[in-house]
């Protein structure tokens, strides 16, 4: 590909997804769509004019505004409404919708990145990670196939932008619950390397609280470095993040550049903590995602820093 990369600008997004300034350095539009697209949990505007999360205008008084993406059932007048919230162990078919505030179900959605909502479902453990693409019938039901490994715990999102006039982007959460013996696992160990269907993904840079960093995943292959990634919903690489503990929810696109080896991210923590990153990026036409367990708190000292293996189940992308 001979055109530049356009990819989302998150810059105050990530203030908005983890309800303090988590701020974002360059970024343009996403792949072969308008520069001024939005996707649901983050705005495509000036870092320095955006403001609070996406769908609250600048200054405008909200208690939503200052919680984190994903952590709300409920918000702007949307419902994430599960119809599956207690599905079986294994593969198992979910069912959701949206619902306006009169308990409508929502029909129109704006396309970003190529999808009219983006479906994810994360393990509390954060061990198990699911980039899910959902089918919508003309009744506003959406459904997918979902492989969810073991019993406990999970929290679902909803990622999307409704097509009402004036709405904006929002990310909800929800929580499912998959019955039988549950024993949770341990978070996996920070590490600077993950490897997933033989390509090795390193992760450098630093992540501070407060202060922005560059965060820079490189894709390797029997030590070769991947310098053909395919465009992925409109991008060269995706990256949710979520927080240990609670799971606020942040789903943000590269800086520009591309087409590979090198992804890169600029970002901000809210605080000194723990978080999971994971990494779906698309080659010889498959999609793998690679995840990390990031500290945040460390001045100066790698995000990654090597202190044992990268273990996770962050595979199954369920296409509609």
């Amino acid at each position: 590909m001979n055109t530049g990369v356009k990819i989302t600008a998150f810059a105050a997004a990530l203030a908005a997804t983890f309800g303090t300034a988590y701020g974002v350095g360059k970024g343009v539009g996403p792949v072969d769509e308008p520069k001024k697209a939005e996707h649901a949990g983050h705005a495509a505007q000036d870092p320095q004019k955006a403001s609070g999360h996406e769908g609250h205008e600048e200054g405008a008084p909200s208690s939503a505004a200052a919680l984190p993406g994903g952590l709300q059932i409920s918000q702007d007048g949307y419902t994430l409404a599960l119809e599956t919230p207690t599905p079986t162990a294994g593969r198992s078919t979910l069912k959701f919708s949206i619902k306006d505030a009169t308990g409508k179900k929502v029909t129109a959605f704006t396309t970003e990145h190529g999808k009219e909502l983006h479906f994810i479902v994360a393990s509390r453990d954060l061990n198990t990670f699911r980039h899910l693409h959902p089918v919508k019938a003309s009744d506003g039901t959406w459904s997918v196939d979902a492989d969810l490994p073991t019993a406990g715990g999970y929290k679902a999102f909803a990622d999307f932008k409704p097509a009402a006039p004036g709405a904006k982007g929002v990310t909800l959460g929800a929580d499912l619950s998959v019955p039988g013996a549950y024993a949770p696992k341990p978070l996996p160990a920070v590490a600077p390397t993950a490897t997933v269907d033989g390509y090795q993904v390193r992760l450098g840079g630093v992540l501070d609280p407060g202060k922005p960093g560059e965060l820079k995943l490189t894709v390797t292959k029997g030590g070769k470095p991947v310098t053909d990634l395919e465009p992925y919903l409109g991008a060269y690489g995706h990256l949710v993040a979520l927080r240990d503990g609670d799971l606020a929810y942040l789903h943000v696109h590269p800086n520009e550049g591309g087409p590979g080896p090198d992804v890169s991210f600029t970002a901000e923590a809210p605080s000194a903590g723990t978080y999971r990153l994971f990494l779906d990026f698309q080659h010889e036409g498959k999609v793998r995602t690679a995840s990390f367990t990031v500290k945040a708190g460390a001045t100066g000292k790698a995000a990654a820093e090597p202190t044992g293996a990268a273990t996770h189940d962050a595979g199954g992308h369920a296409h509609g």
